[in-house]
C-alpha cells in the first residue's frame, strides 16, 4: 500500500473497517468459473450515500435504479447488492425488472424498504443476470454478512481483474479514531466519466448528504476521473460512498476529505495500474495550466494517448508523442514555455528538446516496470504547459500486446 500522508494512516479491513459496516460476498454460480460472484455492503442505519454514475448514454439499468433511488431519498441508503458475471446492460426491460426483484429480495431480507437498496452489476454487455440464481445466493449471502467480510467481497466483485483492490485508513479527528474504507473492481474498459469500474467507499463519521455528495464529487474528479486504461468508458462504471456515525465537526471536513480524496485516488491507481495487460503504472504531473480542470485534462489525454502507452511499454523514451498528446486536449497552453521531465530525466525546456542519456532513461522505465506493486513501478512524466496556478495528475499504463490478445476472445 503506498504511503498516504498525515493525518492518515493504513489500517486493515477495507470496507468493513468503518465501525457499523457489515459486508459478505458468496459464489452463487453466476460465474462459469466458479469464483465468488455476489457480494453485499450494508451500512449503519442513519446511513447517507453519494453516488456518481457513467456519463454514457448506453447505461445499466442497475446504474439509473441507483440514481433515481438516491435522489428520490435526499442521499439515503443502507445496503449496495453486486452481482458479477453479468453487466444487466442493454436487456431491455428485463433489466429494470430484475433489477427491481433482486434489490426487494434482498431488502425483504434485511428488513430495510427496497429503495433503501442499491444494486450495481458487473460483467459482459448484453448478458441478463440468472435470476433464480441470484435469488438462491441472498440467504447464504446475509448469512455471512458481518464485520469482518471486507476482503470477501473486495473479491467477489471482480471480473478481469488479476487482483482485488481495497484500502482503508484512520485519523484522530475531533478527539476520536475516524475510519474510511474503499473497495473497487476494474481493469479494462477504463475510461471514467461520472463517474467497467465499480466503486464503494464507507466511512464511520456522520457528514450531510449534501456536504458528502460535494465532497465526494470533488474526490472522484481528482481519482477516478482521472486514469484511463483504453478510453472505453463502461455501460456500468459508479462509484457509492456511504458515511454513517456521529456527527463530525465542520473544522475537520478538510481534513475528512483529504481522507476521501486519499482512498479514492489508491483505488483508482490501483485500477489503473491492474490494467489488462500491463506492466506499470503511468502518473502524468501537469503544471502552469490555467486552472486544475485543465491541468488534469492535459495529463488524462497524455495518459490516454495510445503511442505514449506503446512507448513506454516499448521503454521508448519519445518525448515527441507526449508534446502531442498535450496539444490536442483542448486547453490552452504555451508551446513555447514547455518543459518535460522522465522520471529524473529532463526532456525539454523553454519548448525546445534537451541533449539527455537515452539509454538511461529507457533504463528508467524497464526499472519501473520491475517494480513492487504501487511502490516504485510508476513511470513519472512530469510537464509544465505555462505560467499558470492550475495543477493536475492522471494516472494510466502502458498498452501491450496482451491488452489485444485478452479482449480480442473476451466472449468467445
Amino acid at each position: 500500500m503506498a504511503p498516504v500522508s498525515t493525518p492518515w494512516t493504513p489500517i486493515a479491513g477495507g470496507v468493513t473497517a468503518p465501525r457499523g459496516f457489515e459486508a459478505a460476498a458468496v459464489t452463487a454460480g453466476l460465474k462459469a468459473s466458479g469464483k465468488p460472484d455476489l457480494s453485499l455492503l450494508v451500512a449503519p442505519d442513519g446511513a447517507v450515500c453519494a453516488g456518481t454514475f457513467t456519463t454514457s448514454l448506453v447505461r445499466a439499468a442497475c446504474v439509473d435504479l441507483c440514481a433515481e433511488r438516491l435522489a428520490a431519498s435526499g442521499g439515503r441508503a443502507r445496503a449496495v447488492l453486486t452481482n458479477s458475471g453479468q453487466a444487466n446492460a442493454c436487456t431491455g426491460d428485463r433489466g429494470l425488472i430484475d433489477s427491481q426483484r433482486a434489490t426487494q429480495a434482498l431488502a425483504d431480507r434485511l428488513g430495510l424498504a427496497a429503495e433503501e437498496v442499491l444494486i450495481c452489476s458487473t460483467g459482459v454487455i448484453g448478458v441478463p443476470i440468472p435470476m433464480d440464481t441470484l435469488l438462491a445466493g441472498l440467504d447464504p449471502l446475509v448469512a455471512a454478512l458481518g464485520p469482518e467480510g471486507g476482503a470477501a467481497a473486495a473479491g467477489a466483485i471482480l471480473t478481469t481483474d488479476l487482483i482485488d483492490k481495497q484500502i482503508a485508513l484512520e485519523a484522530n479527528l475531533g478527539g476520536r479514531p475516524v475510519r474510511i474504507g474503499g473497495m473497487a473492481k476494474g481493469s479494462g474498459m477504463i475510461h471514467p466519466n461520472m463517474a467497467t469500474m465499480l466503486g464503494y467507499l464507507t466511512c464511520d463519521a456522520g457528514v450531510p448528504a449534501d456536504v458528502w455528495q460535494a465532497m465526494v464529487r470533488r474526490a472522484v474528479d481528482r481519482s477516478f476521473n482521472a486514469i484511463t486504461v483504453d478510453g472505453d468508458t463502461s455501460t456500468n462504471d459508479t462509484y457509492l460512498a456511504f458515511a454513517a456515525g456521529e456527527p463530525l465537526g465542520p473544522e475537520h471536513l478538510e481534513a475528512l476529505e483529504a481522507g476521501l480524496t486519499a482512498v479514492s485516488q489508491h483505488l483508482a491507481k490501483a485500477i489503473a495500474r491492474d490494467g489488462e495487460g500491463a506492466t506499470c503504472l503511468i502518473e502524468v504531473l501537469v503544471e502552469g495550466a490555467v486552472d486544475d480542470a485543465g491541468a488534469r485534462a492535459i495529463a488524462r489525454t497524455i495518459c490516454g494517448s495510445s503511442l505514449v502507452k506503446c512507448a513506454v511499454h516499448g521503454r521508448d523514451p519519445n518525448w515527441g508523442r507526449i508534446v502531442a498528446a498535450a496539444g490536442r486536449a483542448g486547453v490552452p497552453m504555451h508551446p513555447d514555455a514547455v518543459a518535460l521531465w522522465l522520471g529524473d530525466h529532463q526532456l525539454m525546456a523553454a519548448g525546445q528538446p534537451l541533449p539527455f542519456d537515452r539509454p538511461a532513461a529507457s533504463a528508467y522505465m524497464r526499472d519501473r516496470a520491475a517494480g513492487a506493486y504501487l511502490q516504485d513501478d510508476t513511470v513519472l512524466i512530469r510537464l509544465v504547459v505555462g505560467d499558470g496556478p492550475g495543477r493536475g495528475c492522471a494516472w494510466g499504463c502502458d498498452l501491450s500486446d496482451q491488452y489485444v490478445r485478452i479482449n480480442a476472445d473476451y466472449t468467445t
